[in-house]
């Protein structure tokens, strides 16, 4: 006897006899596969007892276990639909992983193939700002769609060219001279940083008094 615990025990009586299709069952039973839906889906309630017993015979159980089969059929229905939404949950969260490395990675490639501007653009705006009658004014309209994308990717400045800023070897690289941690520095060259990832740090010289 198939315990009450099989997943998907009309299956295994069907294999005993040699059926391996519900259409095979129901070619030997005499009874429709819209009947065997029925069974399969827990609507017993809804077969007459001659179609029941046509197929216990053929199935060589009885009636009484063929309600069980319909009651194991539905819990077993059951069970996979819920392995399939966790499988398709599953899938969905490694996609969106995927997704997010691969943008992730897009981002850092283009960083990379951009750093000269990145690093030149800001210190060359900066003397143009110094200078308004100087050529290099007319990069200033370059930096704004540059800036714009920084800010879309979420990769911020570490501190804007000319300021004056305390020195911190794990965000400043030192051009020139020495400085001790807190000194006051100036940035020639700005540095990048995307969220607690440092990009490139920003290049410094000592303040002189």
């Amino acid at each position: 006897m198939i315990s009450s615990n099989s997943p998907n025990r009309l299956r295994q009586l069907m294999q005993q006899v040699g059926l391996t299709t519900y259409k095979a069952l129901s070619e030997a039973t005499g009874v429709s596969e819209k009947q065997i839906r029925k069974l399969r889906r827990g609507q017993i309630a809804q077969m007459r007892v001659e179609t029941l017993e046509k197929l216990g015979r053929v199935l060589q159980v009885s009636v009484g276990e063929l309600v069980g089969i319909g009651e194991q059929e539905v819990v077993s229905g059951r069970d996979e639909v819920g392995e399939l939404r966790r499988e398709y949950d599953r899938l969905q969260a490694q996609l969106l992983q995927q997704r997010q490395e691969l943008w992730q990675e897009f981002q850092q490639s283009s960083v990379q193939v951009l750093e000269s501007l990145l690093l030149q653009l800001p210190t060359a705006a900066y003397a143009a700002q110094q200078n308004p009658q100087a050529p290099a004014v007319k990069l200033l309209p370059l930096l704004r769609p540059i800036e714009a994308l920084l800010q879309h990717w979420g990769i911020e400045a570490i501190a804007a060219v000319g300021s004056e800023v305390p020195y911190d070897p794990q965000q400043h690289q030192l051009m020139e001279g020495t400085a001790a941690v807190g000194d006051r520095v100036r940035v020639r060259y700005t540095g990048y940083r995307q969220g607690d990832k440092l990009l490139y740090r920003a290049k410094v010289s000592p303040v002189v008094s």
